[in-house]
């Protein structure tokens, strides 16, 4: 039998790429949450359905919308739901970090003072969207170092 990195954890009987994923969604669910709440959520009387007026920036840096915050809990729904099994894991932070850094391009092309600006993003979305981009990409990859796709 041939050791792999990927082994499952004997506590939960989790693959880590398993763990890796549910992790992440939960915190895109924590983070859709908070997007709705006042505080956490700066000038949150500004927050907007969608486009570039919205004025709400989630921990006064990230600018938000309720299309943004929704966009965050249906990505976290959907990793939860993959994360279910190994193949669906993978693909969830492989496939969702390939959309990140797709966003990151868009969010580095577009006018943010335009209609084009839907989502909305700002420059710190920007650097996030990179950053999760990268890092779930790699979690995907690393997690299932070595070990046979089912």
């Amino acid at each position: 039998m041939a050791h792999s990195r990927a082994r499952r954890n004997p506590a939960d009987g989790k693959a880590p790429v398993r763990r890796a994923a549910a992790a992440v969604a939960v915190v895109f669910l924590l983070v859709g949450v908070l997007g709705f709440v006042p505080g956490v959520t700066s000038d949150f009387g500004d927050l907007r359905f969608a486009g570039h007026e919205s004025d709400a920036k989630l921990l006064g840096l990230f600018q938000v919308s309720v299309l943004h915050n929704i966009v965050h809990l249906l990505f976290g729904v959907a990793g939860l739901a993959l994360a279910r099994t190994i193949s669906g894991a993978r693909t969830f932070l492989v496939g969702g970090g390939a959309i990140y850094l797709v966003l990151w391009l868009y969010g580095l092309v577009v006018d943010h003072d335009s209609g084009a600006n839907f989502v909305p993003v700002n420059n710190a979305d920007n650097w996030l969207h990179l950053f999760l981009g990268v890092g779930m990409i790699a979690l995907g990859v690393l997690t299932t170092r070595g070990q046979p796709r089912r």
